[in-house]
């Protein structure tokens, strides 16, 4: 008993089996079951593909092992005893349970069952990721998917924690204790309202957009956006004009199209129609950012093994499409 005076969780508890072993062999409960429900020891025999003595006798050793009848034989066939009726109505839900559990344990081990809970910024929801999920689901629809939303930072310490199973961010630098596998990359993007002078332009270049009036949230993955704007300004000699706005990406995005300011998004971004806002890539090869998968080393969840096997095959897929 634990300290506070409750019992202790099942699997600290120690298990106790008889001395001798169980009294009887549980394969006995085999024949018994068949016997009862064909009510005869031939039509046991012919179910199981055995002989009528060997059944008899499975039988007769069980009820000597357990100290009863279960039987009252007749030429006729065979009839429960009140004993036989008491001890199927309690082991049949028992067997039936086990039956149950053992079925489910095999489909977790296969996944056709499971439940992963997945750490996303909304804004990455589109792309690779978006397309990760659905065919997950479509594949897998035993598996249930948890997707939860939050910041870099939330979501780490969810992984270590063991409440969240994997995370997806971008970048693809080491996370001390978490492991971290890159899966995807996409050209960063500039959105601007639909009106916007450069909107008239296929592709934009950082020299075009020195002078320009960014703004970015307050909220994940706005500081990151900030510190890439400034970064990559920056290497043009200059300090962009960078505002933060306590509004969530949402809400920035419908300020970017009524041409409060412009910002960047990833290339995820582009698959969302949005009629006011315009959306233009960058064309230097820095930026290209990777997205790359984060989990415990630790996890034993064997449907998130799945999932990071289907993403791999999925980043396989695309990049060979890509190539063609």
């Amino acid at each position: 008993m634990a300290m506070d005076g409750t019992n202790p969780p099942l699997w600290e508890r120690p298990v106790r089996w008889p001395a001798d072993g169980l009294p009887f062999d549980m394969r006995a409960l085999r024949y018994v079951l068949a016997a009862a429900e064909q009510m005869s020891f031939s039509g046991a025999a012919c179910a199981l593909g055995m002989k009528v003595s060997s059944v008899s006798r499975q039988v007769r050793d069980f009820e000597d092992q357990i100290g009863t009848s279960i039987f009252e034989r007749s030429t006729s066939g065979v009839r429960l005893t009140d004993a036989g009726r008491w001890l199927l109505d309690d082991i049949v839900p028992v067997l039936q349970m086990a039956e149950a559990i053992l079925q489910r344990t095999s489909a977790a081990g296969r996944v056709e069952e499971g439940r992963i809970r997945v750490g996303i910024i909304t804004t990455l929801a589109g792309g690779f990721l978006r397309e990760l999920i659905t065919s997950f689901r479509h594949c897998y629809p035993g598996v249930e998917l948890d997707i939860q939303d939050g910041g870099r930072r939330e979501h780490l310490r969810a992984i270590r924690a063991r409440q969240l199973d994997i995370a997806f961010f971008t970048g693809n630098a080491p996370v001390a204790g978490c492991d971290v596998e890159e899966f995807w990359r996409e050209r960063v993007h500039v959105a601007m309202a639909v009106h916007h002078p450069l909107a008239s332009s296929n592709a934009l270049d950082w020299p075009q957009l020195r002078d320009e009036r960014f703004i970015v949230s307050t909220m994940e993955p706005g500081p990151e956006v900030h510190d890439y704007i400034v970064r990559r300004v920056a290497d043009y000699s200059t300090y962009p004009d960078v505002t933060s706005r306590q509004v969530t990406v949402e809400t920035l995005m419908h300020m970017v199209a009524i041409g409060e300011g412009i910002t960047l998004v990833s290339e995820g971004w582009t698959s969302m129609a949005h009629a006011d806002l315009a959306m233009r890539p960058l064309t230097a090869a820095e930026d290209i950012v990777p997205f790359s998968a984060v989990w415990s080393p630790s996890s034993d969840n064997p449907a998130l093994r799945r999932f990071l096997s289907f993403a791999r095959d999925l980043a396989i897929r695309r990049g060979s499409q890509r190539d063609q």
